[in-house]
């Protein structure tokens, strides 16, 4: 793991509640403060807007979405055919969707994000 990911992963621990909400007006949702550096500092804001995206339509299934994005390992690659999985389940151990991506740009191995009240934020900012 390098710096800057530790850095990132050390800085989104401050994060907690939210004094601003920015918005992603095509689907009308938002997201805090947390998920916005986080789109700054890693430049995801891909990530932001799929997982806001893909959550509000299971939002019929549970009104609470847990995001698990994961890398996988090279062996999991292989197996799975692609580079990383976003997994959307309903905070209780049932996954409701899984999505595969190719390639990814995102720096982090892992990372869980929530989407309540139709609002995507960090699990310290719940």
């Amino acid at each position: 793991m390098n710096d800057k990911v530790i850095t990132l992963q050390e800085s989104l621990q401050q994060f907690y509640g939210s004094t601003q909400f920015f918005k992603l007006p095509l689907i009308q949702t938002q997201f805090t403060d947390g998920i916005h550096y986080l789109a700054q500092k890693a430049g995801c804001f891909w990530l932001i807007t799929d997982a806001s995206v893909i959550a509000k339509s299971l939002m019929g299934k549970s009104h609470f979405i847990t995001i698990d994005f994961k890398r996988l390992s090279t062996a999991e690659r292989q197996q799975k055919g692609c580079e990383a999985i976003i997994t959307y389940g309903d905070g209780n151990d049932t996954i409701l969707e899984t999505h595969r991506y190719n390639v990814t740009d995102f720096p982090m191995d892992e990372l869980r994000l929530y989407f309540v009240g139709n609002t995507l934020m960090l699990p310290s900012e719940y």
